[in-house]
């Protein structure tokens, strides 16, 4: 039986769960994942290495921690037959035919202690491999060993040998230390469905392999590997015999261990269907010889079949069981104590072991259920003791196991077995058992589709995860007393089945490993970050979570920084009770109080503060410091100050309070909030001016109440001794009732006061303008007389108020006597709303005292005499007329006079009453009775009789009717409900209320109903199997009354769609989609909708066919259609049980649908008239355009004006359109219409012929035409034939030109296939990256020699000759020299001027002063500009967070300026010294990143750029080349050239030859330039010698060596030019052997090449290409002509080989790195947000443009455009021209406008045009990822910038820097003086006297700098 607290949990949760139990958010995340391409078989987990073995089919991967593939090894397929024996088996032939078969896993297991993995497969009869754990492709032991003789078959046949028969196993050590090895596998052999049919007995050779046995896995003995360990063998082995193994199906589930056994879960498939009420699960144990043996001299191991034993399980009860095992997973939990204990532990009991199992039906509904371990302990120990001592039908031996044979059970008379005999068996019965009577337990859940289970005990909370096979993991945490707390659902990848084994990481229980049927997945258990608050972490009932008090957070445990600490993480178990919270003293302040700290006492679980940074806060960035005076146990005192009372905002209007948030923040982190209020007093009287003493002495803060002052105030004054405290005491007004007044009337009113003094002045207030005096009567009562209201309402209510007067009057406010309680007085109007006399005196009642006199109602004191007898009453109408004899019909009646009160007046139907209903009574007016029961059908007056006035009768009578129902169409409908059905019979729309019910439940919805008819839409029914229910007509309320008005419906089975077609559609709509299914006999109305389109009504065809029109579409795109039946969504036919399966499932009844463009038609020749004579039938051939569609003939028609055109033949391409009958010649041209759907289009016209008349002056205009024809023929023919000639050399040229054209785009086609793979394999990234050092990055960045003939002057590149002959030295920056005075005499002066001056510029007044005065003055050019930017940055480079404030001061001041004319042109130019500035300190901060990131892929790119260019011809001299970004250097002829190897050697680099890959149109120098990349390619560029150092010869066959030059002797002339010597020039063949040296000088006679005269010199093509064509004819060996335009092709070509290494360039720059995250740029971006939010600036674009040109523009291109400023790399014009056309698109791609782009637009924004939109994509993600990242604070920003300065400290000479920026200060001293004087704080500061001294002191002495900077 199952345990009592399971038992007793079951109720309780299978009814939570039909309450849909309370769902988390998925509180699961997929952390991992790894896809295979193939099936999925078996996973293992090595805990020391956190290794993740994968077995797939075919293939074994090993995967890291994190799912990353480290080996992957193949196991198939390989040759075999079922019918073979493993070939390792020696002397083991085959003559069964092999094939090629799959090799599925069939068992992976880790022994970690031998360092093997082990790994069967199906093929070779389940032959096993043992592997390396550190590499599975490398074989740990080799098995059989080489030469092995002694193998058997029953060594290699291990595991089962078919893909579908399982397979579990498990390693263990027995007490020698020995490895063993269990396995359980599935018998495959003859009988079974595993083994091929039609074959006879001598093919059954692999009959002895067991079914379970345990074998040797010890490799250090070989011999015996995997043998039956146990001699005899059989005692080691389970193997059922041959004739029981039908009976005996073992389908085995899984094996594991629990403490010393181990236990194998099956199922006897072999049951399967008998009785799916009976289990056919089974659990078998086995001890295990894993501790010392039970005698010395006993045997080895213990026996397998003496310890075997198994026990059917069951999961359910009768006629509810789940009969099939799927998974199981043995865990220890925390469940509640079943017995009646003290329960002095709450309930709780230790963790004690389950066996968890989900079982199936054969319907896909499974359960999980759960068995103690201690329960399976007492059953096998009670069947033992049964054998051995009461023999019953409980327990027997397996007769059907070998070792089972001629055994029993037999009585043994009193023996005691042992504890260990009753464990493992007994000797003297040494047999398998079998339990008969199965263990029970009762499901915990039910869910359909399970197919695997894990458990785990967190917190002691049970958790369980549950897989699916549609590919959904379930998370469940239980309560001790197994109730579902939470449960969550986690859709996995592709939805692909779990397979039924899952594993906690070994490392960390927060992960959990699964697999499905092509995914290994890391799933991350829980996801608490998604819940913010401690109540709902705790209340999502999710045990892995819990409050991180400290952190603020909800988190797992481990993931809590100081979880350690004592109430620091508060788990699931401790309850939402302990979260922390606050409570203030005082939790109340007046403003006008004086008190100064509020103490705080933290109830929860906080931990111990002391040492903590404790404060308050009250605002963000607004706190106070705590101090902690009492810090023990859960509750801890503190104190904080509170903020002085100006910083609280001010209270509102019309409020007197206000509440003041605050948090405890500890270390920066808020732990607990909270909330005191601020209250005013003097507020409290104020806004309560008609009870100001008694609301302000009513408050839940303390006031008090001054009488002679009339105010509320905080506190008692000493001086005041008549301050009120209770509000018992204040001065009042006693309310009293007062009667109503007729309006106008003067009355007087007696006033009952309290606690006022007598004698005060008072005044009577009613809310109007005139006010009356008080008049004392006594100490307590006033009077105001001659009172006057008026009001021509029928009633209104004045309330009355006593305003204090007296020496209050001179008060701007009203001040009023308190009215605890509203005096209210009601005056009337008796001619208002008395419009009959019963109203007029039916107003009695209200104390209206009306009288109705002369025919209208008054005040009865001006009614004389008076008459209160009214006229009888009068029925004007009543409805309804008719109603059901039961009665209970709600009758209404209006009319006059219908009595004064409900009490007077009775209604009757004839004798019948009708009950009148006092709550629906109008008087006089209207009335509402219920009618009574007839004796029959009957028609009546109704009488209304009234006391005092009479008895009015009905003009129409009322008629009691019997209903009849006569039939109910349709009778049948689907289950889903919305089927209208009509009902008719008789007298249905009777009565005040009618309605249809189903089963007396349900509401068929009336839409429509007649006396004949009622039309009404069923529900749906109540149960999915629901078939045949009643409805009936109900009247009143009234149950059904009769079987008359009662039906049958039947409810059967939805509708189903299996598909539609076609799947495509035309634009303009019209298509019939035709919809197949079943079911469609129900459905009345159908409607199509196409998802983002539109709708359309659709017609059932048949009880299988719909056929819809599909809506009109705007443009072309894939969309998926659902469709409405009855009214309702169709969302499939799916079982109830599965609902929730797929909650998060896209709605099953979506079917996709395409829609393309519309179809294309025109007549055969394209012609758009078309004649034809009238007499004669017409056929058209009509062409199809290419479409997609798959037209059939039926879907279009053809007319010809108002003729329908048959069509009569048809194929994909055309068909035939045929008119048979006459045409009538009425209409002179005739449209030919295509339709199809809604698609219609005129194509041609038909021109109809005149009459005969017309064909006569026809033929004779005709013949007159001939014969001028004729004449003009003669005269032309004599002139043609000399054209003719000419015609025919154009005509031969033009089809040159389009072949040449033709090949020309297939041969870049063709090239822009196979240059990206081509690239990708050549380009060499084992090369270093040759990265400038950061100094020379500064100095090239700072002072680009391209721009400023400056730093050429000042930079020259030296040499050095060494063994590899003159190398250039890098270039040394005086920046980055030693600073000297030459004058020694004056060093110690300018030394100590200078740094006078470096002080002045780290003064900060000083230095903006100093750059604003420069930057006014004209001469002062942006060069200049630029130049003392850099010397500055240069200079201040040792304190960057000073140099940033700097930057940021003259960036506000920039800013400033430029917001009042353009924002969006700022920083977009560098032209003040701040932007250059801006753009040093952003390489400065970027350096790092640019590095580290973006170093690598732009290297690459460059790489990728060079190696394509060179792969064609590049013309020496102009420098265009074949293959280029850019139009304007594309080579725009088509030079044949081919690739050809050289072997080349140079003695210098002291290596062998290396062969170099050139081209035959190569010249020597282009040669030699590729030699030298060949050889010193792994060297900077800056150590290459040139191509004019070195020589080339080549040594042909002969040994004969020739020099190889550019020009020489044998130099060719072409067109006037000396053509330079190419490879080809000299007949360099493939292969050739060339030579390089060292020339001795260098020869500079030539120069470089392309600084020849392009008139003098010729390479492939001339410079000026675009002669006209008349010169180039007279040129007879020009080229052949052809269109310089087809070559653009060769751009795309270009770009598309680039493309991926652009595309990583550009990620790599606009992506974060998680470890390195930018925070310069979130720093500086944050900055131009917060100006220009100062500023008003809210305009988007005008932030993303700053940005813009503040990182991208300023900084990225200037990379881009000089990779040189990075990398000591050679930048040629070339590659130059190819980088601006990709910085352009980068610039583009920045941008915020959209590119306006058109055939003229220029190349280089063509070429990237189709990329732009989502490079912006990209930048718009980064930038918003910059926004989202968390502020950085100015002291972490300094830190960083300081850090950024302590790397690169004394690399620059700052001496020399700061001689520079002294020569501007020099040139413009009289203008920095005059700005530093103008400067009130420099002026204070005496900044000019010093700036004096500086120049005094260096100029009193002439130094020279050995160089400028």
């Amino acid at each position: 039986m199952p345990p009592p607290s399971i038992a007793a949990a079951v109720l309780l949760l299978l009814g939570a769960l039909a309450l849909e139990t309370r769902r988390s958010a998925s509180a699961l995340r997929v952390q991992q994942a790894f896809a295979s391409p193939n099936r999925t078989n078996n996973f293992a987990v090595d805990p020391v290495s956190r290794k993740v073995y994968l077995a797939t089919v075919n293939t074994v991967y090993q995967l890291n921690g994190t799912l990353s593939v480290e080996v992957e090894q193949r196991t198939g397929p390989v040759e075999d037959n079922l019918l073979c024996h493993a070939p390792q088996l020696p002397q083991a032939p085959c003559e069964h035919p092999k094939s090629l078969t799959d090799n599925h896993n069939k068992l992976l297991k880790l022994d970690r202690d031998q360092g093997i993995v082990l790994v069967c497969g199906s093929v070779y009869q389940g032959f096993c491999e043992l592997r390396k754990m550190g590499n599975v492709s490398e074989i740990a032991v080799e098995f059989p060993h080489q030469g092995e003789k002694t193998v058997f078959p029953s060594m290699l046949n291990i595991a089962a040998n078919h893909p579908n028969a399982s397979t579990v196993g498990l390693i263990f050590k027995s007490h020698g230390g020995r490895t063993r090895l269990l396995v359980g596998a599935t018998y495959t052999g003859a009988g079974t469905q595993f083994f091929p049919k039609n074959h006879s007995k001598e093919d059954l050779r692999f009959e002895n392999t067991p079914e379970i046995a345990i074998r040797s896995l010890d490799v250090e003995d070989l011999s015996r590997l995997f043998t039956y360990d146990i001699n005899p063998s059989e005692d080691n082995v389970f193997k059922i015999k041959q004739d029981a193994k039908t009976k005996n199906k073992l389908n085995f589930v899984h094996a594991f261990m629990h403490k010393t056994y181990s236990y194998i879960a099956f199922n006897n498939d072999a049951k399967t269907g008998h009785k799916e009420s009976r289990p056919n699960s089974v659990l078998a144990r086995i001890c295990l010889d894993t501790e010392n043996p039970r005698k010395p001299s006993g045997p080895e191991s213990r026996k397998l079949t003496e310890s075997y034993i198994q026990m059917p399980l069951q999961c359910g009860s009768d006629g509810n069981i789940y009969s099939r095992l799927v998974s199981v997973f043995p865990a220890e939990i925390q469940a509640e104590d079943g017995g009646g204990g003290d329960g002095g532990g709450g309930g709780r009991g230790t963790a004690e072991p389950y066996l968890f199992g989900v079982f199936a039906k054969v319907d896909r509904r499974a359960a999980l259920c759960a068995f103690r371990f201690g329960d399976i302990d007492e059953k096998i120990r009670q069947g033992r003791r049964s054998c051995s001592n009461f023999p019953s039908g409980d327990v027997q031996v397996l007769d059907s196991v070998i070792q089972g044979s001629g055994a029993a059970c037999i009585q043994k008379g009193n023996l005691v077995l042992q504890l260990e005999q009753l464990d493992c068996g007994a000797a003297h019965l040494q047999h398998p058992l079998a339990l008969r009577s199965s263990l029970r337990a009762a499901p915990l859940v039910e869910y359909p589709g399970l197919s695997s289970v894990s458990v785990d005990n967190v917190h002691n909370h049970t958790v369980v995860f549950l897989g699916t096979g549609n590919g959904r993991l379930r998370k469940l945490t239980l309560l001790p007393n197994m109730t579902v707390a939470s449960q969550g659902t986690l859709k996995l990848p592709a939805s692909e089945a779990v397979h039924h084994v899952m594993t906690f990481d070994p490392n960390d229980g927060n992960f959990l490993y699964l697999m499905t049927s092509h995914h290994m997945l890391r799933v991350k258990v829980a996801d608490c970050d998604q819940w913010r608050s401690c109540s709902d972490c705790l209340g999502a009932g999710d045990a892995h979570c819990g409050w991180c008090t400290l952190e603020n957070r909800c988190s797992v445990q481990e993931e809590c920084s100081r979880a350690l600490l004592a109430r620091s993480w508060i788990s699931l178990l401790a309850g939402a009770a302990c979260c922390p919270s606050m409570t203030l003293t005082p939790s109340e302040v007046s403003v006008a109080g004086d008190v100064k700290d509020v103490g705080i006492l933290i109830n929860g679980s906080v931990p111990d503060l002391a040492g903590s940074r404790v404060e308050c806060e009250y605002a963000p960035g607004v706190s106070t410091a705590a101090t902690v005076h009492l810090d023990y146990g859960p509750a801890q005192i503190q104190t904080c100050p509170l903020l002085p009372r100006e910083n609280y905002r001010p209270i509102p209007p019309g409020a007197d309070h206000l509440t003041i948030s605050v948090a405890i923040k500890v270390n920066g982190t808020t732990v607990v909030s909270g909330s005191f209020v601020v209250y005013d007093c003097k507020r409290t009287g104020a806004i309560h001016p008609k009870t100001p003493c008694v609301s302000c002495l009513s408050t839940r803060w303390k006031c008090y109440w001054d009488p002679d002052n009339h105010l509320c105030v905080a506190s008692k004054d000493e001086s005041k001794h008549n301050l009120l405290e209770n509000a018992v005491s204040c001065p009042a007004l006693v309310a009293s009732e007062v009667p109503p007044s007729p309006s106008e009337a003067v009355q007087d009113f007696i006033l009952s006061l309290s606690n006022i003094q007598e004698g005060e002045e008072l005044e009577c207030d009613f809310g109007t303008a005139r006010r009356y005096e008080a008049t004392w009567l006594n100490s307590s009562t006033v009077k105001c007389s001659g009172v006057t209201l008026s009001t021509n309402q029928r009633s209104q209510v004045y309330q009355l108020d006593l305003r204090r007067r007296g020496r209050f009057r001179g008060r701007e406010e009203d001040v009023f006597v308190d009215s605890p309680r509203p005096m209210r007085v009601e005056v009337y109007n008796c001619g208002a709303g008395g419009s009959d006399c019963s109203q007029c005196w039916g107003r009695e009642d209200q104390g209206h005292l009306c009288g109705w006199c002369d025919n209208s109602c008054r005040p009865r004191d001006d009614c004389q005499p008076i008459r209160d007898q009214c006229p009888p009453p009068e029925i004007l109408k009543m409805f309804p007329l008719r109603g059901p004899v039961e009665g209970g019909t709600l009758l209404t009646v209006q009319g006059r006079n219908l009595g004064r009160r409900p009490g007077a007046v009775k209604v009757s139907i004839g004798d019948v009453a009708c009950a009148l209903l006092p709550e629906l009574y109008t008087v006089s007016m209207e009335l509402v009775c219920v009618t009574g029961r007839s004796d029959g059908e009957r028609t009546e007056l109704l009488r209304v009789e009234v006391e005092q006035s009479g008895t009015g009768t009905s003009r129409e009578r009322y008629s009691y009717l019997v209903p009849k129902l006569r039939s109910l169409q349709p009778t049948r409908g689907s289950r889903a409900g919305g089927t209208v059905v009509v009902i008719r019979g008789e007298h249905l729309d009777i009565g005040s209320q009618v309605s249809v019910k189903v089963n007396d439940t349900l509401d068929c919805t009336i839409t429509g109903k007649t006396e004949d008819t009622i039309e009404c839409t069923m529900p749906p029914a109540l149960h999915a199997h629901t078939d045949s229910v009643a409805v009936c007509v109900e009247f009143e309320n009234l149950p059904c009354q009769s079987a008359e008005l009662s039906t049958a419906y039947t409810y059967e089975k939805n509708p189903t769609i299996s598909f539609i077609h076609p799947k495509k559609s035309y634009l303009s709509g019209g298509r019939t989609i035709t919809v197949t299914g079943q079911g469609f006999d129900l459905v009345q109305s159908v409607t199509m909708e196409v998802l983002g389109i539109g709708e359309k009504r659709c017609a059932v065809a048949s009880p299988f066919t719909i056929t819809c029109p599909s809506p009109p579409s705007g443009r072309s795109q894939p969309t998926s259609v659902q469709f409405i039946l009855n009214g309702l969504l169709y969302t499939g036919d799916r079982p109830a049980e599965d609902e929730d399966e797929d909650e998060d499932e896209p709605h099953k009844g979506h079917f996709p649908l395409e829609y393309v463009e519309d179809p294309q038609f025109f007549t055969a020749n394209k012609e758009k008239l078309i004649k034809h004579h009238p007499g004669e039938p017409l056929t058209l051939i009509i062409n199809k355009g290419p479409s997609s569609l798959e037209l059939v003939p039926e879907e279009y028609s053809v007319m010809i004006g108002s003729y329908p055109c048959n069509i009569s033949f048809h194929n994909d391409q055309l068909f035939h359109c045929t008119v048979n009958g006459p045409l009538s010649a009425g209409d002179r041209e005739l449209p030919v219409t295509v339709q199809v759907g809604y698609f219609r289009r005129t194509i041609a016209k038909v021109q109809l012929g005149g009459s005969e008349l017309a064909i006569v002056v026809s033929i004779v205009v005709c013949c007159v035409l001939l014969l001028l024809c004729t004449v003009a023929l003669v005269i032309y023919c004599t002139k043609s034939r000399r054209a003719e000639r000419y015609w025919q050399k154009t005509l031969l040229q033009m089809e040159e030109m389009e072949s040449q054209i033709r090949d020309e785009i297939r041969k870049g086609f063709a090239e822009l296939q196979t240059d990206m793979t081509d690239l990708t394999k050549e380009l060499n990234r084992s090369q270093g990256i040759p990265f400038l050092e950061y100094k020379q990055f500064v100095t090239r960045t700072f002072f680009p020699k391209m721009c400023s003939d400056y730093e050429k002057s000042l930079v020259q590149p030296t040499y050095e000759n060494n063994g590899l002959g003159p190398r250039v030295l890098p270039e040394t920056h005086p920046l980055l020299q030693d600073w000297k005075v030459t004058n020694k005499a004056t060093k110690p002066n300018v030394e100590e001027g200078i740094t006078m001056f470096a002080t002045l510029l780290n003064n900060k007044h000083f230095l903006v002063t100093f750059v604003h005065a420069l930057e006014q003055q004209k001469d002062f050019a942006v060069r200049d500009r630029c130049s003392l930017a850099s010397l500055l940055t240069i200079a201040l480079h040792g304190k960057l967070e000073y140099y940033t404030s700097i930057m940021k001061d003259l960036l506000v001041d920039l800013i400033d300026a430029s917001a009042s004319k353009n924002p969006k042109l700022m920083l977009r130019r560098t032209e003040s010294v701040v932007e250059k500035m801006l753009t040093n300190w952003m390489s400065i901060c970027m350096y790092s990143d640019l590095k580290e990131t973006v170093g690598e892929p732009f290297f690459l790119l460059l790489c990728a750029i060079k190696q394509q260019i060179n792969k064609g011809s590049i013309d020496a001299i102009t420098g265009k080349a074949r293959y280029t970004l850019n139009e304007e250097w594309l080579l725009r002829e088509n030079i044949e050239a081919t690739p050809q190897n050289i072997n080349v050697s140079f003695q210098c680099c002291g290596m062998d030859s290396l062969p170099v890959r050139v081209m035959n149109t190569d010249t020597v120098c282009q040669v030699k330039e590729k030699i030298l990349e060949a050889f010193y390619k792994n060297l900077p560029f800056s150590q290459w010698p040139r191509a004019e150092d070195v020589d080339l010869e080549w040594f042909d066959s002969g040994s004969n060596s020739k020099l190889l030059q550019d020009l020489d002797k044998s130099s060719v002339m072409e067109e006037g030019r000396k053509k330079l010597n190419t490879v080809s020039h000299y007949q360099i063949p493939e292969g050739a052997s060339l030579a390089m040296t060292m020339r001795d000088k260098r020869d500079n006679t030539l120069g470089r090449v392309k600084d020849l005269d392009t008139e003098k010199y010729v390479h492939l093509v001339l410079h000026h290409d675009d002669l006209s064509d008349h010169k180039r004819s007279h040129r007879p060996s020009h080229r052949k002509k052809v269109l310089p335009e087809i070559y653009l092709t060769r751009l795309l070509s270009t770009k598309g080989t680039l493309q991926k290494f652009l595309d990583d360039l550009f990620q790599a720059i606009f992506s974060i790195p998680p470890d390195r995250p930018p925070l310069a740029i979130k720093y500086f971006f944050d900055f131009l947000e917060e100006q220009a939010d100062k500023r008003g600036i809210h305009d988007p674009d005008t932030l993303h443009i700053w940005k813009t040109n503040s990182l991208p523009l300023r900084f990225w291109v200037n990379i881009l455009k000089n990779p040189q400023f990075v990398f000591d790399i050679e930048k040629t014009d070339h590659m130059d021209a190819c980088l601006s056309v990709i910085a352009q698109a980068f610039i583009d791609a920045c941008s915020v406008s959209d590119l306006q782009l058109g055939k003229d637009s220029p190349t280089n924004k063509l070429l990237y045009a189709k990329e732009i939109p989502e490079y912006k994509k990209r930048v718009q993600s980064y930038y918003q990822q910059i926004q989202d990242m968390a502020p950085l604070s100015e002291q972490e920003m300094n830190a960083h910038l300081a850090e950024e300065s302590r790397k690169y400290q004394n690399e620059f000479n700052t001496n020399l820097a700061l001689s520079e920026i002294y020569k501007y200060a020099k040139r413009y001293r009289s203008q920095v003086v005059v700005a530093l004087e103008a400067n009130p704080t420099a002026r204070r500061t005496q900044l000019h006297h010093k700036f004096e001294q500086v120049i005094a002191l260096v100029e009193d002495n002439i130094y020279e700098c050995c160089s400028e900077a």
